[in-house]
């Protein structure tokens, strides 16, 4: 099901590697009428279609008042280290994503696709994956028409922080990713532009209720509008 061709995204999140894939997936389609990505600074990407919102997430009520949409997306998220305490990241993978889902709801939203994670579960032992796996459940309480939640591992993608882990990533996953099979497949390498092509065909796709999409998931979603074959 494609979106009325008036319908407007609200895309959290803008100025990441999967954020800023997702403006580019979303501008060059034909789905929406205008894309309004959030972002704290400004993007490079330029298409009549886009509106750039540079703000505080913490300000996102006051600075988009009247703000209306149908789709949402949320590309928000850190890790413990960008963050530096496990306080300050779950305000941002727990707080800041939810603050984001009830503005968009109650912007007119009924669609919400969010990034989370492989292997999350509210009651993991490990931290990181525990507030992913909390964060998908208060989600979950909101009750949108269709919530789609992407569970990717490592992403793949050119980022503007430089990360050992991930570069490492890069040049060893598409070795690994053919060794991992069965309750491991969702632990292969993703790229961003994947991720992004997925979360705009789950949006479209009409689909009622609560949809998690782990690798194979995600890359069955892209399959039909990628340009060429991905990891």
């Amino acid at each position: 099901m494609q979106p009325d061709a008036g319908a407007v995204a609200l895309v959290a999140g803008a100025s990441g590697m999967v954020g800023t894939e997702l403006v580019r997936v979303l501008t060059a389609s034909g789905d929406y009428r205008r894309v309004i990505a959030l972002s704290r600074r400004p993007l490079s990407i330029e298409s009549p279609r886009l509106a750039n919102r540079i703000l505080r997430f913490e300000n996102l009520d006051q600075d988009l008042r009247g703000t209306t949409c149908d789709d949402a997306y949320c590309c928000l998220g850190s890790t413990i280290r960008q963050a530096g305490t496990q306080a300050a990241f779950r305000a941002v993978d727990h707080d800041l994503i939810l603050r984001f889902a009830r503005f968009a709801q109650a912007a007119g939203a009924k669609t919400l696709v969010v990034v989370s994670a492989a292997g999350a579960a509210a009651d993991s032992r490990n931290f990181y994956l525990r507030v992913k796996g909390e964060t998908e459940l208060a989600l979950e309480a909101l009750r949108f028409r269709s919530l789609h939640l992407m569970e990717p591992s490592l992403i793949l993608g050119v980022r503007k922080q430089w990360r050992l882990t991930e570069m490492t990533g890069r040049v060893v996953m598409p070795l690994v990713n053919p060794l991992l099979f069965g309750r491991f497949e969702q632990w292969r390498a993703i790229p961003a532009r994947t991720i992004a092509l997925a979360m705009r065909t789950a949006a479209r796709s009409g689909r009622l209720g609560v949809h998690r999409h782990t690798w194979r998931s995600m890359r069955a979603l892209a399959q039909p509008i990628a340009s060429k074959p991905r990891l």
